[in-house]
């Protein structure tokens, strides 16, 4: 179904940049799941369950946003969830090729599902999770670029 969209990420942490593109996806669908990544390879900073947390303070004013979280491919949570597109969020023309060539290969793995690229406004092209999470992990302040609900979660131990 069109008007299904998954938002997917690893989000670790969320940033102001993540939070601005999903709100603007959820105004174009009336379902947008934004479907937490879990890659059992990777090492991340934050665990599920905080990351799961900080994304459903950040959107819980938003009725259409529903926070979920997956392991495995990308297109198998949007067959089982019934979403017919993947919302990325480009911050530059290197993300666009990399994403552009993750849409492709989705498509055909999963026929008919549409990949539609949200550009970052332009005070949020300089976000990164990467970038945060370097500045967290060596004792700085985050919270100029996370949202304010992580910010508090994180105050609050």
């Amino acid at each position: 179904m069109k008007n299904v969209a998954i938002f997917p990420g690893s989000f670790d942490p969320v940033t102001k940049g993540h939070e601005e593109i999903i709100r603007r996806a959820a105004s174009l669908f009336e379902k947008l799941y934004v479907a937490i990544g879990v890659n059992k390879k990777k090492k991340y900073c934050f665990d599920l369950s905080q990351r799961k947390r900080f994304l459903e303070r950040t959107f819980s004013d938003v009725a259409n946003i529903e926070v979920v979280t997956y392991e495995g491919l990308t297109v198998s949570l949007c067959n089982s969830l019934g979403a017919g597109v993947l919302v990325r969020g480009l911050r530059s023309a290197i993300d666009f090729e990399y994403e552009y060539k993750i849409g492709a290969f989705n498509e055909i793995m999963s026929s008919g599902l549409e990949t539609i690229y949200l550009a970052a406004s332009p005070g949020y092209t300089h976000l990164s999770s990467t970038i945060v999470r370097e500045i967290y992990l060596s004792g700085g302040d985050i919270t100029p670029f996370v949202p304010e609900a992580v910010g508090s979660i994180l105050q609050d131990g």
